[in-house]
């Protein structure tokens, strides 16, 4: 009898709408001006209705054996129909608490951002680099701030881009106008998300590179 349910139980987990995607993982190294300060990971889980997306960042900035800047993000969003349903965020900037939390409600999505509560309507995104669907985008919530950035998302062709091991490989390229710094991003011929590049003021480069 156990030999039967293992076998009923193996069949049912082989038939589709009980058979579960495996995570899609995207863990970056992260480096300022080429020095290396920290990683950005990304995983995604099929819930079957929803998709489910945890991102975490750690980065410290050293300057004469000492820390100089810190920053952790941690944000758990979930998707439906490639629009953006919850999220909730917390940020640590270098001693600065943020935090960003969505609900629905009736038909908008209410973003809760310090105490600041903003109903947006429609469709939403967020900057979810991982999702090419974003690029299509005329504006994008920032999970860190909760503001709704209006963008400008341009296709710039083929490009070039290294990857952690400095190894450089062709990618689809595009560029964010519209946030403070703007953002450029690498994809590769599947539309999987390789690489970041942004300023960060004072002339500083902040990169992405792909493990």
């Amino acid at each position: 009898m156990d030999v039967f349910r293992w076998m009923l139980w193996a069949s049912l987990l082989a038939t589709p709408g009980f058979a579960q995607a495996p995570d899609q993982r995207w863990s970056f190294r992260v480096f300022l001006d080429e020095k290396p300060i920290g990683s950005h990971v990304f995983t995604l889980r099929d819930l079957g209705a929803v998709r489910e997306l945890k991102s975490q960042a750690n980065f410290a900035v050293k300057f004469l054996m000492l820390t100089a800047y810190r920053y952790e993000h941690t944000a758990i969003e979930q998707w439906r129909g490639g629009c953006l349903v919850s999220m909730d965020a917390s940020t640590d900037d270098d001693g600065t608490k943020l935090a960003v939390s969505t609900q629905q409600e009736g038909s908008n999505l209410m973003v809760v951002a310090n105490g600041i509560r903003t109903p947006l309507s429609g469709c939403v995104k967020s900057f979810a680099y991982w999702n090419p669907e974003i690029l299509g985008a005329d504006r994008l919530l920032n999970a860190q701030t909760g503001q709704w950035e209006a963008v400008i998302i341009e296709a710039q062709g083929r490009d070039t881009f290294p990857n952690a091991q400095g190894q450089r490989v062709s990618a689809k390229r595009y560029r964010i106008v519209g946030p403070k710094q703007p953002i450029v991003l690498w994809y590769d011929d599947a539309n999987r998300w390789i690489g970041l590049e942004s300023n960060v003021g004072k002339g500083r480069k902040l990169t992405y590179r792909l493990q």
